[in-house]
């Protein structure tokens, strides 16, 4: 399967109604997001406030979601269905990932009482990895980057007949995803523009996917230096890039999933870059405009959007709404 389709959406949100929490969506106070940035920022401005009527920007605040992060949604239809089709194995599932996905597994696994086994890279942020052993998963860490994790777990799938999840590079993984779109939209009808951040595409081809079904635009933001999709657009095709962003502990992909780029494949898809001293004043911004902790991930987002005036990014027209997603929030606080 290369391609989404909104059934497949509509029939993930059927299956994980009541096993994950529904988006909260929230207006950006009037002159709270349209503070000045920092006297050290030079590379990034905030969008425009929320207009009182209701025009502007909005924050989906999907870090509120089950394990931190929209990873759960994807999670759960892939287990529950494995679990309802009678395919799901005694030796339990398994993933490879960079944290969130695997936190998502393992939290799925322990509701459904399944066995779940996770493979990390070394460098996974402790707070991931201590996560994971509170779900009751076996935790096992493999090299500096997720491909290596991700050899190693292929390798046990092999040798033991475990199930074989992913990060991002499935269909119900995606699915999952793009529910999250759905309850937006029940949220802001009429809405023009959403924003997601991008590492290797699973939520970007959900969320654009039923974007692009209701003639909704997505502006699909990743770091200058861990651009999958972008390159993937370039090239016409998934294509391995280098992986160096402060983000890249959840976007840093090597390439892009064939889904992702298939769900590009339309003129309401912006694909933006950003760098990472954006993603990082994004992140400030949200926390000290917004007292918003999220990961560098979920600023990725933020950071792809901009005023008016602004050189880069994606600018909204002055009576645009605007929902930017923010997908996750398993970060350390030291550095907010």
């Amino acid at each position: 399967m290369n391609e989404l389709t909104i059934n497949d959406i509509e029939a993930a949100a059927a299956r994980i109604a009541g096993y994950v929490r529904p988006v909260t969506v929230a207006s950006a106070q009037p002159g709270s997001a349209s503070g000045a940035p920092s006297p050290t920022a030079a590379t990034w401005s905030a969008p425009p406030s929320t207009d009182p009527r209701g025009s502007g920007v909005h924050f989906a605040l999907e870090f509120m979601q089950y394990t931190g992060t929209f990873k759960a949604r994807g999670a759960q239809n892939f287990i529950q269905t494995h679990i309802g089709q009678g395919t799901f194995p005694d030796a339990g599932v398994t993933i490879a990932s960079g944290g969130n996905a695997g936190l998502a597994c393992a939290w799925a696994a322990r509701e459904a009482e399944v066995r779940a086994t996770v493979f990390l890279p070394a460098n996974a942020p402790t707070v991931k990895v201590e996560r994971l052993h509170s779900y009751g998963a076996e935790v096992r860490l493999v090299g500096s980057e997720y491909a290596e994790a991700a050899l190693a777990c292929h390798e046990f799938v092999e040798s033991s007949g475990a199930l074989a999840s992913h990060a991002y590079d499935h269909p119900l993984i995606a699915a999952g995803a793009g529910t999250m779109m759905t309850e937006i939209l029940s949220q802001i009808p009429d809405l023009d523009t959403v924003v997601v951040s991008v590492g290797g595409g699973g939520l970007f081809a959900g969320v654009a996917t039923a974007a692009t079904f209701h003639g909704v635009r997505t502006v699909a933001v990743e770091p200058r230096n861990c651009r999958a999709l972008n390159a993937a657009l370039e090239a016409g095709e998934p294509v391995d890039v280098p992986v160096d962003s402060v983000a890249a502990d959840s976007l840093g992909a090597r390439r892009a999933t064939p889904l992702a780029v298939a769900a590009a494949q339309s003129d309401l898809v912006t694909s933006v870059l950003v760098d990472d001293a954006q993603i990082i004043e994004a992140r400030h911004h949200l926390w000290g405009e917004h007292r918003l902790a999220v990961e560098h991930a979920a600023a990725t987002a933020l950071a792809g959007i901009h005023g008016s005036g602004a050189s880069e990014g994606y600018v909204p027209e002055p009576d645009e709404k605007v929902c930017v997603v923010l997908c996750g929030a398993n970060t350390s606080l030291g550095d907010l």
